[in-house]
């Protein structure tokens, strides 16, 4: 057994090796040593048994030892393109989440069911590409529908997050949008409205959003998946955030959206 951990990272895309834990990880991640860049993480711990995908995993092997000052190692890249595709669902563990000053959520796999109580949704997909999307089609067979290799236009896998769309899901034309920071939020009112008008299943509402997530906006959780396999992390309640991750939620709630 490997003395390191492997990371699949999302925002940005790539495989890691490092020695250390996911939340210190996390951190190291999105904040630096220097502490002079801030930016949000994504990613998943991958089993470290998975050996595949045509990674170099022989240099994890030689460069992911303790330092000699006695400080482990904290990253050694295997691949930054294509990494999401060549990583099976089934080697992918707990998902985490990092705000832009290094605090670390960590997400289990959940049992999915589908939903029944919204017609609309709206994803934001983070790797391989990354676009708003409204959809009519809830998690799962959205996911098999932009994985579809017989769709002229798919992605071997696809990981995403449901995003809140207030009375907006229900009521396009009149529903209350003071709540929803997205940006032109008439544009996602006149694309969710042209679902009565047009059979597609699922619309462009930004070609890709450039700055993270707004953790606060997640509806349902997060999901990762390809034509044949599927998991869904829950995002924890408003309750369970305020109570037992209250550090972590503080911060998460003052990302913005761009």
């Amino acid at each position: 057994m490997s003395d390191y951990r492997l990371y699949l990272s999302l925002i940005p895309e790539a495989l890691i090796a490092s020695q250390l834990e996911p939340a210190a990880f996390g951190a190291y991640y999105a904040v630096g040593r220097d502490l002079h860049a801030h930016d949000q993480a994504m990613f998943f711990e991958v089993d470290p048994s998975f050996r595949g995908g045509d990674f170099p995993f022989h240099l994890a092997d030689e460069r992911c030892v303790t330092q000699p000052s006695g400080a482990p190692k904290s990253s050694v890249y295997l691949g930054i393109y294509t990494a999401l595709a060549r990583v099976p669902v089934s080697a992918l563990g707990n998902l985490y989440l990092v705000t832009d000053d290094g605090r670390t959520l960590e997400l289990t796999r959940g049992d999915y069911t589908a939903d029944s109580a919204h017609k609309l949704h709206l994803y934001q997909e983070f790797c391989p590409v990354r676009p708003l999307v409204a959809s009519r089609l809830e998690p799962r067979d959205f996911c098999l529908s932009i994985t579809d290799p017989q769709h002229p236009v798919n992605v071997p896998r696809i990981a995403f997050a449901e995003l809140k769309l207030g009375e907006l899901w229900s009521d396009p034309a009149r529903g209350n949008a003071d709540d929803l920071p997205y940006p032109a939020v008439g544009h996602l009112r006149d694309v969710l409205l042209d679902f009565d008008q047009n059979t597609k299943d699922s619309k462009l509402v930004m070609r890709q959003v450039r700055q993270g997530i707004i953790y606060r906006m997640v509806e349902r959780g997060f999901y990762v998946g390809d034509h044949e396999d599927f998991a869904y992390y829950p995002f924890p309640s408003h309750e369970e955030l305020e109570s037992k991750h209250y550090d972590w939620w503080r911060s998460a709630q003052v990302t913005r959206f761009d």
